[in-house]
């Protein structure tokens, strides 16, 4: 079991690859990675037995930028029939396990056997009950299951506290018909994602003030709004009548990058297409002057060289904050309805 298998993007598998070795190195763990261009996933191959299984615990999987899932484990070939009593035998050595995803990668072949997965879900999660190897625990590991064809699957293993939240990282939101953009689900899956479910009532409630900069027509608006927040919306563009209806929303039609609020707010969310390194000078300045004590905001990528330029950013900030004495969180994720860039949270905690 000396694979790390890694879920991503079509496109990044690059980037991935470029993480997770910088990742191992610094935990001397030796191996290295490969991954197939737009085949939406990546491997680790670890040369110690123990490798991937140390690699994990060294590493908190929701401060991983590019990785959308991940299991250590090993492949194995299916026949036509009888799949079931295969696996079974395959797992013979795996420890009993609390749960059970089956996944399947972000391409057209995945999609396709999405349906094969619901189908064959039922038997085989009777089948592993009957033999022992699923109990519902949620302390023990969890059984993850990629199949990247009726015939080949990934066996893994992962921390259900250590892991994504959502099989394959995919989370299943829907669209609200009344939100005026679809880019709406990004500022969702961000709160879900950076943001403990426990915490919003208090972190997220409707006697806060956010500004959405660059907001037109208004999808992150949308989010703030929801929340029952009063919003400024900057952007030069016309906002949503539905929002600016709902009396929560004040539209000036000024700057993104110049204006900044007379008085704090409690959250700044930020969806312009800029350079990143404009954008992460202006969120910086931002948190560091105080105009808000909370921020979501994209980075747009560079064609090449992104996990690099998104290292650089995120420490640049951190070097800066530090300058300033401040204590800041600071997150960032290539969400599932991101595309080409990533997103960043960043939460001012202290000095």
């Amino acid at each position: 079991m000396n694979t790390l298998f890694l879920h991503c993007r079509p496109g990044f598998e690059g980037e991935v690859c470029a993480e997770i070795s910088e990742q191992a190195a610094r935990l001397q763990i030796a191996g290295y990675a490969k991954g197939k261009p737009a085949s939406a996933c990546a491997e680790f191959i670890c040369s110690e037995a123990d490798g991937v299984e140390r690699l994990m615990a060294g590493l908190r999987f929701n401060q991983l930028i590019f990785p959308r899932q991940w299991a250590r484990g090993r492949f194995v070939e299916l026949p036509e029939s009888d799949r079931i009593s295969v696996l079974l035998e395959a797992l013979a050595d795996y420890p009993q396990c609390g749960s059970l995803w089956l996944e399947v990668l972000d391409s057209n072949e995945g999609k396709e056997l999405s349906n094969f997965c619901k189908k064959f879900e039922a038997p085989l999660r009777k089948a592993l009950s009957k033999a022992g190897k699923l109990v519902e625990d949620a302390r023990k590991p969890r059984l993850l299951l990629t199949f990247k064809s009726g015939r080949e699957v990934f066996l893994g293993l992962a921390e259900p506290n250590n892991s994504a939240l959502w099989p394959m990282g995919i989370p299943r939101l829907k669209f609200p018909r009344e939100a005026p953009s679809r880019s709406t689900l990004k500022l969702e899956e961000a709160w879900h994602t950076f943001i403990p479910r426990e915490q919003w009532d208090e972190r997220l409630s409707d006697e806060m003030t956010g500004v959405d900069l660059g907001a037109a027509p208004g999808g992150w608006t949308y989010q703030l709004v929801r929340r029952g927040m009063l919003v400024t919306a900057i952007d030069n563009g016309p906002m949503a009548e539905s929002l600016m209806d709902t009396g929560l929303v004040q539209h000036l039609m000024v700057d993104g990058f110049t204006w900044t609020p007379k008085q704090p707010v409690d959250w700044m969310v930020c969806d312009i297409v800029e350079k990143p390194a404009r954008t992460a000078a202006m969120v910086e300045r931002w948190i560091g002057e105080g105009h808000c004590r909370e921020a979501v905001v994209n980075l747009k990528l560079p064609m090449k060289q992104r996990y690099a330029e998104v290292r650089r950013l995120l420490e640049r900030m951190q070097e800066g904050f530090a300058e300033r004495k401040l204590k800041v969180s600071i997150a960032c994720k290539q969400l599932y309805h991101d595309r080409e860039e990533v997103t960043c949270h960043l939460r001012r905690v202290g000095r």
